[in-house]
């Protein structure tokens, strides 16, 4: 099989499944909620600020995990809220059980010696430019 026909009918199957129709219907009801939006907005700011934090080396407070934890919870208060995570939970996992296959399927083509070169060649021009 032509592997361009085989992800056509991919991307068709994909936006049949009940995640990708889940996901959908989950979207445009919290479009359509905007204290639910803006709630759901807030607590990505706070999540992306830690990851942040932690990605800059800064150690992140068990105060700050603490609150992160507390908005979650009261984001599941939220239906609207809670049908997006959860919609947007299961289709994020159906496309990493697909990207799981199709790396699997071509991973023999990944050479661990010549990655390493490249790795440390382009670790190299990375340090030259700092």
């Amino acid at each position: 099989m032509n592997p361009y026909d085989a992800a056509h009918i991919l991307a068709k199957a994909l936006k049949e499944s009940p995640e990708f129709k889940g996901y959908s219907e989950a979207q445009k009801l919290l479009a359509n909620d905007s204290a639910a939006c803006e709630m759901l907005l807030d607590f990505r700011k706070e999540q992306f600020r830690l990851e942040k934090q932690k990605l800059s080396g800064l150690e992140v407070a068990p105060e700050q995990i603490e609150k992160l934890e507390k908005l979650f919870e009261v984001l599941n208060l939220n239906l609207t809220v809670k049908r997006f995570l959860d919609a947007e939970f299961r289709f994020s996992r159906l496309i990493e059980d697909i990207q799981k296959i199709i790396g699997e399927a071509t991973a023999e083509l990944m050479d661990p010696t010549l990655m390493q070169q490249f790795g440390e060649a382009l670790g190299d021009e990375y340090e030259e430019e700092e």
